[in-house]
């Protein structure tokens, strides 16, 4: 008797925008990042334990100034640098708010570098040369039509003018 094995190959394609994820908020609710499609969004990785931590001001800052012009800063807490990030989901977003204010959507703690890598990181790092992320407070520019458009470093303050002229530039591109 001759038996024949038949297998289905699964397709799976590299995710092509921002949009292809789902990530968790900082209250533990699935968000599908296609909800911010159309907009220019800064996703940053943040720690409330850092020497960055004060720029939580001026991205709130920039969040008020920017928002209603269909920016949005997308906030991801990470614990790889030197334990920064201790916190739970509660505890971190308790500090934010009660501390900077912080009003912009704040995800859950993620991995952002090494073996447990999150997707939506991964697919920052591999899109931009796959430069690991450096520390906390590391910066992405989406564009639009979700493509990442510029990363800047971790000590980028977020008045920085070329930060600034970057997402101005953004905004005021097409829908």
């Amino acid at each position: 008797m001759i038996s024949t094995l038949i297998f289905a190959a699964a397709v799976v394609t590299a995710p092509a925008t921002i949009y292809d994820f789902t990530m968790d908020n900082i209250d533990g609710k699935p968000v599908p990042l296609k909800k911010y499609e159309g907009k220019v969004l800064l996703v940053v990785n943040v720690a409330s334990k850092c020497g960055n931590t004060p720029q939580y001001a001026g991205l709130e800052a920039m969040y008020k100034k920017y928002n209603s012009k269909g920016f949005e800063i997308l906030g991801f807490p990470a614990n790889q640098f030197g334990g920064q990030e201790p916190g739970t989901d509660a505890q971190i977003k308790e500090f934010c708010t009660s501390t900077y204010d912080v009003q912009f959507p704040m995800f859950s703690k993620i991995v952002v570098k090494g073996d447990d890598m999150n997707p939506l990181y991964k697919w920052l790092v591999d899109s931009t040369g796959k430069q690991d992320i450096e520390w906390n407070f590391a910066k992405f520019v989406i564009g639009r039509d979700g493509k990442i458009l510029a990363r800047f470093t971790p000590k980028t303050q977020p008045d920085d003018p070329t930060l600034v002229a970057t997402i101005e530039k953004a905004l005021a591109a097409k829908k």
